[in-house]
């Protein structure tokens, strides 16, 4: 019951948490006149992508934190959570693509980080970690973009 229980908390307090930050930083009329590449990804997948990559970041964090409880990468797994928090804020909030850039490039090597922690002591958590490396890979090259266009 204790493991289940665990794999609650981490996916409600990741999912909540990221559903609040992007509700609160909304895109809005801002982001809507910035200059954007042609790969832009239209602004209803955003969600729905989120919502899973929250999923499986939480299910990682709970398995490391089962298996090692508050260890090097536990501390990993966070730092990149807390980066991924705070690019919502730096990007609309602050308004600041710049900014948001500063915060993503670490946070991406953060995410690597992990996986390649994972890959030979928890191969399910690694594995739960691609699919949002392969997206912030891709939001990191967005990012970028929009700096450069703008």
């Amino acid at each position: 019951m204790k493991t289940i229980l665990t794999y609650i908390i981490f996916i409600a307090v990741v999912l909540g948490c990221g559903l609040l930050i992007g509700l609160n930083f909304m895109p809005g009329a801002w982001y809507a006149a910035l200059a954007k590449p042609p790969f832009n990804p239209p602004n209803w997948i955003f969600g729905p992508v989120w919502s899973i990559l929250y999923v499986l970041i939480g299910t990682a964090g709970a398995r490391t934190f089962l298996r090692e409880g508050i260890s090097g990468a536990f501390m990993v797994w966070l730092a990149q959570l807390v980066l991924n928090f705070l690019w919502s804020p730096a990007f609309f909030g602050a308004k600041e693509p710049g900014l948001a850039l500063a915060v993503i490039l670490p946070m991406l090597a953060t995410i690597l980080a992990f996986i390649a922690m994972r890959w030979r002591v928890d191969r399910i958590a690694a594995w739960a970690f691609l699919p949002y490396a392969a997206w912030v890979g891709f939001a990191t090259l967005l990012n970028a973009s929009i700096v450069w266009l703008n």
